[in-house]
């Protein structure tokens, strides 16, 4: 399992070492498919769903309902805003997710159950 998105302003220590700052991930360009990416960040499987909103780190004064949540594709978790931030700030996603995601045509896998308990339970310890 890894984390996609995984930046230190919006992940705790305890999942371990981030890849830096967010926002030495924002790229000058979009993804030409960052529709169907975010589509596919949006669709993900529920682990660990919060009320509420958070904030946009990178200051724009948007918040984003159920940002602090996690989902994953049975492999990869990632927050429910990260959307977000491939969307309106550009930022760039592991290459291995982006080629797992595209390799599945950007279609979210059938829940693995079992897979995502033990996702589930990483999780828990880690927050």
């Amino acid at each position: 399992m890894q984390i996609a998105g995984f930046f230190q302003e919006l992940w705790a220590p305890s999942f371990g070492q981030a890849a830096g700052s967010v926002q030495d991930f924002v790229m000058p360009t979009p993804y030409t498919d960052a529709k169907k990416i975010t589509e596919y960040l949006l669709a993900g499987h529920d682990i660990f769903s919060v009320m509420g909103s958070s904030r946009d780190v990178l200051g724009s004064g948007k918040t984003v309902l159920g940002g602090d949540s996690i989902l994953s594709d049975n492999e990869w978790i990632w927050r429910g805003d990260l959307w977000f931030y491939v969307w309106n700030h550009r930022v760039q996603l592991p290459g291995e997710f982006l080629a797992r995601l595209r390799a599945n045509n950007y279609e979210m896998p059938a829940e693995n159950e079992q897979r995502l308990t033990e996702i589930a339970k990483y999780v828990q310890s880690n927050l």
